[in-house]
């Protein structure tokens, strides 16, 4: 008993309840703040092992020391009289009391403010590792990526054949439906990384890499291709084929065989057949998608061209004319062409080639976008969705598009899983990210449209009205002063002063919160300063090409009677934006307006309009 009345009266209780406290209010903290520096798991183990052996001494030392007017003196060496233990205690006591309230305020934090936001990623992440898990499940094993072949020509320029080859491969493959093939743009985007084998694989989540190289002189070619599994990092199976330009389908279709033979297991699996066309005709389809692909005026120029003369030398080949309709598409969306000449363009080589091939599923895709965005035929779209769903139901790019008619039909919600679905398929896409990046605004969820545009810039630094949209999500989610130094970023002047505009709006409109006193200006942009000048501006100079978002920016502005007026400025010119008009974020202060459904009625895109439409779609569950 003597022994706990004297721990008692050197407060070595109070010692061991205030370390405690303490100690579990640091840990929590740091919990908190060091992953937020990049501190992992190790550095807190570290933290909480120092505290606990920081425990024992801490005591020793209470019980061996006395705090004294004169400081820490040996307990033996302070008479009874001369103890302030009494007033040291009461001192530890409302020490305590003063953490336990931190640590009651902290816990509150994070019970209310972290907590939510934690279990929101969480649960965001088992998401997207269930739609992965889910597709790796109904493939089991049995799922492969296949890299760009290099380019071993003798003058080095047949990397678009290369290339061509190694995709023509990849989709022959992604016909076959016992087998996960990573998308082309996941796939080719780890080129010249420099990775291992067991790298690449880990990365885009397969089991076998098929890689290889060509060798394109005059009419011979040389194919060397080999399949390694890459849990071992051991070659499966190689060879090389030397044969001549005509041969380069049959080559295709034995490699094809051999790596099916090689991961198919006990299952019977048919292997489809490559569609042929005149050599010379598929060599110019090669290197017309490799200009496509550039993303520039010059670039699809020279694909239509291209395109045109394989045509010419085998008309009846689908894949050039459904990939001249995509360059026709990026012409037209990109304002390189009238949006009537060019989407008609687009309309009819899709038609085309339908007409020779009834069943090929990507031509149908390729209407159905042009039935949303320029006639304005939603229900038609549905239409071209479900069949190209009937021939291909695996395609992500398909389910993605099921994704967006369904947000542009007023199914917000609904229409976010087979987005999540494509870029969990194709997680390197940064095409896909963007597309659920607008996804997300237009179910409110800013901060993880900013995640989603941060993706797609990371992966692709100059995305097309990437920094656009980052900047709209910005403002969006409160901070329209990040949003102003962000769209400086835009290199497309229009769609600059858009996201700028809304941006000085969301200032005007709420100062106090946004913290922003002045807006400050660029020399080589001179961007206005005011929203008001900024409006004036756009309707100045962008008046017929971005007429319905000029209306969405004065409708998030507040200026709803000239939100109408601009909405049907962009009907009478065939805005093909107005697509997106019942999935615009910024249109929702129209919404509750009595002259909104009128508005949708007549452009046939009100509620009991659209509900009729149905589609039919599946995704891994």
């Amino acid at each position: 008993m003597r022994l706990f009345d004297e721990l008692r009266r050197r407060n070595v209780f109070r010692v061991a309840a205030a370390y405690a406290v303490l100690a579990w209010l640091i840990i929590q903290v740091v919990e908190t703040i060091f992953p937020a520096f990049g501190f992992g798991a190790g550095a807190v183990r570290i933290v909480v092992i120092t505290l606990a052996i920081g425990f024992v001494p801490t005591l020793i030392f209470s019980w061996i020391f006395e705090l004294t007017p004169d400081g820490l003196k040996l307990d033996k060496h302070v008479s009874r009289a001369e103890s302030i233990a009494d007033r040291t205690g009461k001192m530890l006591d409302r020490g305590i009391l003063v953490v336990l309230a931190v640590a009651l305020a902290y816990f509150a934090f994070d019970k209310f403010v972290l907590d939510p936001v934690r279990d929101e990623k969480l649960q965001e992440s088992a998401r997207q590792e269930g739609r992965s898990e889910a597709i790796i499940a109904s493939v089991g094993t049995r799922s492969i990526a296949v890299l760009p072949f290099v380019d071993m020509s003798p003058s080095g320029d047949q990397s678009y054949f290369s290339d061509g080859v190694s995709e023509e491969l990849l989709n022959l493959l992604a016909r076959i439906p016992q087998v996960r093939v990573t998308s082309r743009s996941s796939a080719f985007a780890i080129k010249d990384k420099g990775l291992s084998t067991p790298e690449i694989a880990e990365r885009l989540n397969v089991t076998y890499v098929l890689d290889g190289s060509v060798r394109k002189a005059g009419e011979q070619v040389r194919i060397s291709a080999q399949l390694i599994d890459a849990n071992s990092d051991t070659q499966l199976w190689s060879q090389n084929f030397d044969r001549t330009l005509q041969n380069i389908f049959q080559i295709q279709d034995e490699i094809a065989s051999e790596v099916v033979e090689q991961i198919k297991g006990t299952l019977q699996i048919d292997v489809p057949v490559q569609r042929q066309t005149d050599p010379e005709a598929y060599a110019l389809f090669l290197q017309a998608r490799h200009q496509r692909r550039q993303g520039t005026p010059g670039g699809y120029d020279k694909a239509i061209a291209l395109y045109r003369q394989a045509i010419e030398l085998d008309p009846n080949y689908p894949p050039a004319w459904d990939e001249m309709s995509a360059a026709y598409l990026s012409q037209a969306i990109t304002g390189l062409a009238s949006s009537e000449e060019g989407f008609a363009k687009a309309r009819e080589s899709a038609l085309k080639a339908i007409e020779i091939d009834p069943t090929y599923a990507p031509a149908f895709d390729s209407l159905g976008f042009i039935a949303q965005y320029f006639e304005a035929d939603l229900s038609l779209a549905a239409n071209y969705y479900q069949r190209a769903l009937e021939l291909e139901p695996q395609d992500m790019t398909v389910l993605g598009s099921v994704g967006i008619l369904l947000q542009n039909i007023g199914r917000l919600e609904e229409g976010i899983a087979p987005i999540e679905f494509a870029v969990a398929a194709d997680p390197l896409s940064p095409g896909w990210h963007y597309t659920l990046g607008i996804a997300y605004l237009t179910v409110n969820r800013p901060d993880d449209a900013m995640t989603s545009f941060q993706k797609t810039l990371a992966m692709s630094p100059n995305f097309s009205l990437g920094y656009y949209n980052l900047a709209v999500a910005l403002t969006l989610a409160g901070r329209p002063d990040e949003a102003l130094v962000t769209v400086r970023n835009e290199s497309r002047e229009g769609w600059r002063l858009l996201a700028h505009t809304i941006a000085l709006c969301k200032i005007e409109q709420q100062p106090e919160e946004t913290g922003v006193d002045s807006v400050a200006n660029s020399p080589d942009l001179m961007l206005p300063d005011s929203a008001a000048e900024s409006i004036a501006l756009l309707e100045e100079r962008y008046a017929n090409n971005l007429s319905y978002n000029i209306s969405y920016v004065h409708a998030f502005c507040g200026n709803t009677d000239a939100a109408f007026v601009w909405l049907e400025k962009a009907v009478a010119l065939g805005d093909s934006g107005l697509g997106a008009l019942l999935s615009e974020a910024l249109l929702q202060n129209l919404h509750d307006d009595p002259r909104w459904l009128p508005f949708l009625r007549k452009i046939g895109k009100a509620p009991e309009q659209l509900a009729p439409i149905k589609l039919s779609y599946q995704l891994p569950t």
